[in-house]
């Protein structure tokens, strides 16, 4: 690879960790460890063409341009957390893969098998995702870290809200959350 092929990798890289948190390639990769799967069944059940994977997680390409992809990246995301905690066996792993490979995008909020815990309630991991994926929805991370910048002076709770959500790890907006809770 040439020194302008590292560069433009660099910069998906960058831009993928500004709009998802992190690099598509460490992502994936989890996802496919936690989940048991391989390129080709995550590529599947995300609804991409295994090529186009591949040039996601490699950074040869920055953005998945369909919003009910990024959807079902989230959905597998919470779904590999309830397996890893153990709220999910494998078998239910498996079913609920087929669902989110159907799923079309939309509210997942709405299907209570795939946003609630035992007690029937949305996890906190959850309603936090949902926050993020509307956040990130209407802006990418920069422009909501503008906007945060831009509030901070007049409105400091606000724009730490912006940025921990808008821009931030799920597990920090997680503990954000939790500290906020009566």
């Amino acid at each position: 690879m040439d020194a302008a092929q590292q560069e433009a990798t660099a910069r998906a890289r960058e831009l993928q960790r500004n709009w998802y948190g992190e690099p598509l390639g460490a992502l994936f990769r989890r996802l496919i460890d936690d989940l048991g799967l391989n390129q080709a069944r995550l590529a599947g059940v995300l609804g991409l063409s295994a090529p186009m994977l591949s040039q996601l997680m490699s950074g040869q390409r920055a953005k998945i341009g369909n919003p009910a992809v990024v959807q079902r990246v989230q959905l597998l995301q919470d779904l590999a957390g309830q397996v890893a905690d153990g709220s999910v066996s494998a078998a239910e792993a498996t079913e609920r893969m087929e669902e989110i490979k159907k799923s079309q995008g939309g509210s997942v909020l709405s299907n209570t098998t795939q946003s609630t815990g035992s007690s029937g309630a949305p996890t906190v991991k959850r309603v936090v995702r949902e926050i993020q994926s509307l956040l990130r929805s209407v802006a990418a991370a920069g422009d909501i870290i503008e906007a945060a910048d831009t509030l901070a002076p007049s409105h400091p709770e606000l724009a730490e809200f912006l940025r921990v959500y808008g821009a931030g790890r799920t597990s920090d907006a997680v503990a954000h959350y939790q500290s906020h809770q009566s």
